[in-house]
């Protein structure tokens, strides 16, 4: 795994949910500059995924496949759906709702660098 894109993709995880945190405080919904964030942090798990899986090939390490790849893909899906959800909703927990899942972001891809390292 590439072990900087991890870590840039937890940092602008993190930093889009304290902006969704900052917006739901001060009831507001979520704003482009949020979703342009979300879009290159995206961006950054659609390269993670490539990268992961022909690495995963190329290895002769002892790593769970079936569940790397898992979370790989599912990884890709935790944003889209918190932003469909953030936008469905008009109050300030469309907000909230998105700062959950830019919180799981971070989870997973600590749990995506534990499996590859194991």
């Amino acid at each position: 795994m590439f072990v900087p894109l991890t870590w840039a993709l937890v940092g602008l995880s993190l930093a889009a949910m304290a902006y969704a945190i900052a917006l739901a405080a001060r009831d507001k919904r979520i704003s482009w500059p949020l979703l342009g964030v979300l879009g290159v942090v995206e961006v950054g798990l659609l390269a993670q995924l490539v990268v992961g899986i022909v690495q995963l090939v190329g290895t002769d390490r002892d790593v769970s496949g079936p569940f790397f790849v898992g979370y790989l893909i599912g990884s890709l899906l935790v944003l889209p759906v918190g932003a469909l959800w953030a936008l469905a909703e008009s109050s300030r927990w469309g907000a909230g709702a998105l700062a959950v899942a830019c919180f799981v972001m971070p989870v997973v891809e600590l749990r995506l660098h534990q499996i590859w390292v194991a």
